[in-house]
């Protein structure tokens, strides 16, 4: 058996907890390259695969006509760049969310897949809980009737990631929970109604806590030019609406996932990963909570066996970059809206 030879890209903490497990979890994987713009980093990943190659320049990496796949996670503003190159020439590409930073270099990626033919997949692990697997089937069976409307979010009291390193800086995120939380939500909440397609959105974003004293009385130093809470609607082309809340810091009870989506037939309710279904039956009005055993693959390893099982033929890809494309189209017309007051047209 030939292993996919897999070149990786970013190994910072999102590789090490989230992709590394993945990769090694399928048998016909073997990393053979470790890439960082800080040597070091991707030396310390290296030191476990004695055979690895090491960079400091992706494109060095991109050149070894052995790797097959190129897994990438580096800080958002690099997505697009590198999956583009890795596509141009000839490798699959796995890339951790967002997409890209904005629509145009979205779409770019997802021309290159097409033109290239290879598999070009950003990480959606929400899609691969059992909790979301067994909503999918009974919405896909009719059980809920018609989707019309739903609101979906992420919001915590307090849980600013990296203050005044790359997440907070926009040239490098682009934004702050609205792309760093919102893609999770508002995908799972897209790809559970069908993928219906996005027309119009309206949002506000504010900045609220970046100026803050932490516990000491200081003020934190370093750049925080994105927001830190997000808030919109969304309208889809089937006549669907969904409201959105996405925030990193804010006075409230306590942190929440939450996704809701209610039917002509019954609803969802799926918090903190709990779900809920919503029905009637014989005249009385039934909440039933679904019992599942506890998966022994987390989401994203889950996800990126799936990916490498579709890169080899044997499954159909859950995700494709058109997806992509309308997610980010998504979040920079909130952000536009944000800024100039009005709903935005896609």
């Amino acid at each position: 058996m030939t292993a996919l030879k897999v070149g990786v890209v970013g190994t910072g903490g999102i590789y090490k907890w989230a992709h590394l497990p993945g990769w090694l979890s399928h048998k016909e994987v073997e990393i053979v390259a470790f890439c960082d713009s800080l040597r070091a980093s991707a030396e310390a990943a290296a030191k476990d695969f004695p055979e690895a190659k090491v960079y400091d320049d992706y494109r060095e990496l991109l050149a070894d006509p052995s790797i097959d796949v190129v897994g990438i996670s580096t800080p958002n503003l690099y997505h697009s760049e590198i999956a583009i190159a890795a596509l141009q020439k000839g490798k699959h590409v796995f890339c951790e969310k967002p997409d890209a930073v904005n629509p145009v270099e979205a779409q770019k990626m997802a021309d290159a897949a097409k033109a290239s033919g290879k598999l070009l997949m950003t990480m959606r692990n929400n899609r691969f809980s059992e909790e979301a697997q067994f909503a999918k089937r009974i919405i896909e069976q009719g059980e809920l009737g018609e989707l019309y409307t739903g609101r979906c979010g992420w919001i915590r009291r307090r849980g600013i990631p990296g203050r005044g390193g790359w997440f907070t800086t926009k040239e490098l995120s682009g934004g702050g929970p609205l792309i760093d939380l919102g893609v999770h939500m508002i995908d799972l909440a897209i790809w559970l109604s069908g993928n219906p397609k996005p027309v119009a959105v309206s949002g506000a974003t504010y900045r609220k806590f970046a100026d803050q004293p932490d516990a000491s009385g200081r003020i934190p130093e370093g750049t925080f030019d994105v927001e830190d809470l997000a808030a919109g609607f969304i309208r889809f082309d089937n006549g669907a609406t969904l409201q959105i809340e996405f925030s990193w810091a804010s006075h409230i009870a306590e942190e929440q996932k939450f996704l809701e989506w209610r039917g002509t037939k019954g609803g969802l309710n799926l918090t903190n990963d709990k779900l809920t279904l919503f029905t009637e039956s014989a005249g009385a009005l039934i909440d039933q909570k679904p019992a599942f055993p506890g998966s022994a693959i987390p989401q994203h390893t889950a996800n990126i066996r799936h990916f490498v099982e579709c890169v080899l033929g044997r499954e159909t890809p859950i995700f494709v970059p058109e997806q992509g494309v309308d997610m980010i189209k998504i979040l920079s017309a909130i952000y536009e809206s944000a800024e100039h007051g009005r709903e935005i047209r896609l």
